[in-house]
């Protein structure tokens, strides 16, 4: 989340977000575009819950047109692939 925020060219403030919605959220711009950053709840690691947060976001950021889900799995040492801590994988 920290990469996310620091690609951020503004950095809004908080929005009301819906009563069912537990999601930590920054919100800001990128060039021309709005953003919204999601990350999980604290305490939550499951890889079932970045589904309900995304399921979530629908209902404090109605609006969004596109998403986009990254993030860093962990790598395993290998000497045919180059992959760090910090390296995205997708």
């Amino acid at each position: 989340m920290a990469a996310a925020i620091a690609m951020l060219d503004e950095r809004y403030a908080p929005l009301l977000q819906h009563p069912v919605d537990k999601s930590n959220y920054v919100l800001g711009r990128i060039g021309d575009h709005d953003v919204v950053i999601a990350c999980l709840p604290a305490g939550e690691t499951e890889k079932a819950y970045s589904a309900i947060v995304t399921d979530q976001i629908r209902f404090s950021f109605g609006g969004i047109w596109f998403g986009l889900i990254v993030g860093i799995g962990g790598g395993v040492l290998s000497k045919s692939n180059d992959i760090r801590l910090g390296v995205v994988v997708s």
